[in-house]
């Protein structure tokens, strides 16, 4: 395992693409640079918001190979290997590994949900035969399974699980594990939910994974430097900023990707890369669009179309 906590934000990376199996690679490089430039301690590619499971092999090992060529080094680099296979999660840390990433991140296999003594099962021999750390994702409304604390209490102990990223929204569930990992001085909790950082932060998480970072990175890195100081004030102040972002640009339609259709069409009104969903999801309209730039122009954003 590292001996050296990533502490901070750490976006979830959307992918730029330009279509189902084709990346917009002068994208991927600008929202790289957009990222670093705004002070992020780490990027998290191909999870969630990265659309991971609809992408190809293929392009997953492409985008690998080229967040890591651009950053690097400047940041660290988190690779998602969630996948129903095992041996597929393997190779693509690998791919990782040779890259330059520093950790993988999973999320439980999904389909039929695995009880927790298979989850500790199936955690344990993937950390075995990974060549980088492992951080652990909760991740229940896509996989309908939680990662108990008991069970993370357990593989907290594996030499190779370095953290864990809870996208739950439960804080009895977060604050549980913070009462019994909190201290450990090996094992990083992180937030999802960037509606929950700042709390979660002042009460010893070590930083968040939050999607609207893609956006508005300097925002997000204030946040965490104002809640690790104990800024009430300021924390309160960055949270209403956040909070006007999730309740607009995540709000738009009445689809379950709003939240992702949201950042990645603002992206594009920024300028920074193609707004493209791999299928089923299909980017926003002209009249939705014409709400996201609105709700960017309100946040004080310059788009650029």
């Amino acid at each position: 395992m590292q001996t050296t906590k990533l502490r901070g934000i750490i976006p979830p990376m959307i992918t730029p693409l330009k279509g189902n199996d084709c990346l917009d690679r002068e994208g991927t490089v600008r929202l790289t640079e957009h990222l670093i430039k705004g002070g992020v301690h780490a990027i998290f590619i191909l999870g969630t918001t990265g659309e991971a499971q609809n992408l190809t092999y293929r392009l997953r090992y492409e985008f690998v190979s080229l967040v890591c060529e651009q950053a690097a080094g400047r940041v660290p680099v988190l690779v998602g290997v969630t996948d129903t296979a095992f041996d597929e999660s393997v190779r693509l840390a690998e791919h990782a590994a040779k890259c330059g990433a520093v950790g993988v991140v999973a999320a439980p296999p999904y389909y039929f949900a695995p009880s927790q003594q298979e989850l500790i099962e199936y955690y344990t021999a993937l950390a075995d035969a990974l060549p980088l750390p492992l951080y652990l994702y909760n991740m229940p409304s896509h996989v309908k399974v939680f990662l108990e604390p008991a069970t993370v209490k357990t593989l907290a102990k594996h030499p190779n699980i370095a953290g864990l990223k809870d996208s739950s929204a439960n804080m009895n569930y977060f604050q549980t594990l913070l009462y019994h990992l909190g201290d450990d001085p090996e094992f990083s909790l992180y937030v999802g939910p960037e509606e929950l950082t700042g709390e979660s932060v002042l009460l010893g998480a070590d930083g968040g994974v939050n999607g609207g970072a893609n956006i508005f990175p300097e925002l997000y890195v204030g946040m965490y430097e104002a809640a690790a100081a104990h800024d009430i004030a300021r924390v309160r102040e960055l949270q209403r900023r956040i909070m006007q972002i999730s309740t607009t640009v995540y709000t738009v339609g009445k689809y379950g990707s709003s939240y992702l259709k949201g950042v990645k069409c603002a992206l594009s009104l920024l300028g920074i890369c193609d707004d493209f969903l791999s299928y089923p999801y299909r980017k926003f309209r002209a009249e939705e669009r014409t709400r996201i730039r609105e709700a960017l122009e309100a946040l004080g954003a310059k788009c650029v179309e």
